[in-house]
């Protein structure tokens, strides 16, 4: 029967008709490739804004020198330990010579930290859980990231560590470099436990 109705139609029409389908075949195809470029494009636009806020973050210095790009990957550092004030909730992490130390033994054992360690402690202020059955704080906005790095040569008048601050600002996502944080500044703070080769927090057992 198609071949009966395709003989009863005249070669011209014949010929628009495959014309017609050759056009949609192509405009399909040129949508599914116009969509593809446009999800890639969306998806290189947040990559590249990712990586600019990294690249701005990790450009900033303290004013005694330390540099946020030392602490570069501090985000999946491995856990130490937490503690919590009536101001901020904290959570300390280290990179792997930090962990490596405290793994062995470091500075319970009565030996120093290596040069090269290094320690973050990122801070939120609290806010009651409104979703737990029970009372319990949870991080509301993060505020700062206080950052602490061995090197015994640097900061020989500061048991070794070198101190910094770098404050964030929510509304505008990004980082400075607090104005008043010099490489010492924590060092006062941290002098109680100069036995414990200055550091507040231990390796926590998991």
């Amino acid at each position: 029967m198609s071949e009966l109705v395709t003989k009863s139609v005249p070669p011209e029409q014949q010929e628009q008709r495959i014309g017609t389908r050759i056009a949609v075949k192509r405009i399909g195809g040129f949508t599914i490739v116009a969509t593809a470029v446009a999800v890639l494009a969306v998806l290189g636009a947040v990559v590249l804004y990712a990586q600019s806020q990294d690249n701005d973050k990790y450009s900033l210095k303290s004013p005694s020198g330390i540099a946020f790009s030392d602490f570069r990957g501090y985000e999946d550092w491995a856990v130490v330990s937490s503690a919590h004030t009536d101001e901020r909730l904290k959570v300390i992490v280290g990179n792997p010579t930090m962990i490596k130390a405290f793994e062995a033994g470091i500075p319970l054992n009565g030996q120093p930290f290596p040069d090269g360690s290094m320690i973050v402690k990122l801070q939120w202020t609290p806010k009651k859980s409104t979703e737990a059955p029970f009372v319990v704080d949870v991080p509301d906005v993060f505020k700062e990231a206080f950052v602490m790095e061995k090197d015994s040569k640097r900061f020989p008048k500061s048991g070794g560590w070198g101190y910094a601050v770098f404050n964030y600002d929510a509304p505008s996502d990004k980082f400075t470099a607090d104005p008043k944080s010099l490489s010492d500044c924590g060092y006062a703070c941290h002098t109680p436990v100069k036995a414990k080769d200055y550091i507040f927090h231990l390796y926590q057992k998991r």
